[in-house]
């Protein structure tokens, strides 16, 4: 979780539930008071890292990091919690910065691959379903993103490309009854090969 996720109190919420968690702390001034009890630091990239003991009783056992860069002449300090066990301090910073974000993988993906934005009903009951359909969508393209194209040149792609650069290449589908037997793309487009792959991993499964 990032610092907006909530406050203490929400975090031993969580806690007392069970949860394992990585989050960044919510208070820039008991960041900076936890940097100054800081002996040692260890240079990571473009920053610094100490463990410090936890400042305060979050009900159970928790790990606590501070982290300070240098930007605009001054010392800037955040600091991280979790509950989890692991090798070096640099791994729960490498574990934190690969959190969900999803601000960005779903609220500004779903805008403009699944266009959430600009497609509005004037009625809430009609809203509430279009927003669910969309969700349902952001879903499904997750599962196909990770199932068909990893480990492949499209592996990267975004939801907006895999809507507008694959999903919109023309073709026919062949069914017999209702099971699909053959997919045929149009083979001007460039990425109509490669996909094809994707597509028959995808369906059988693999």
């Amino acid at each position: 979780m990032d610092g907006g996720a909530g406050s203490d109190d929400q975090f031993r919420w969580l806690l007392k539930r069970g949860y394992h968690v990585i989050a960044k702390g919510l208070s820039g001034s008991r960041a900076s008071a936890l940097a100054r009890s800081v002996r040692r630091w260890d240079s990571y990239h473009d920053f610094q890292l100490a463990e410090v003991p936890p400042p305060i009783d979050y009900g159970r056992p928790v790990r606590v990091f501070v982290k300070r860069r240098w930007k605009d002449e001054k010392w800037q300090h955040s600091y991280y919690i979790s509950t989890l066990q692991l090798p070096s301090k640099r791994y729960f910073i490498d574990y934190y910065h690969q959190r969900g974000g999803a601000e960005v993988e779903q609220f500004r993906q779903d805008k403009q691959g699944l266009y959430l934005a600009t497609r509005r009903k004037a009625a809430f009951t009609g809203q509430q379903g279009f927003i669910l359909l969309t969700d349902l969508v952001h879903n499904l393209l997750a599962d196909f993103r990770n199932r068909a194209l990893c480990d492949t040149r499209f592996a990267n792609y975004g939801l907006k490309r895999i809507v507008r650069d694959l999903l919109n290449i023309p073709g026919r589908l062949y069914f017999e009854g209702e099971q699909l037997k053959q997919i045929e793309l149009l083979s001007l487009n460039q990425n109509a090969q490669d996909l094809i792959i994707c597509l028959e991993r995808y369906c059988l499964g693999e």
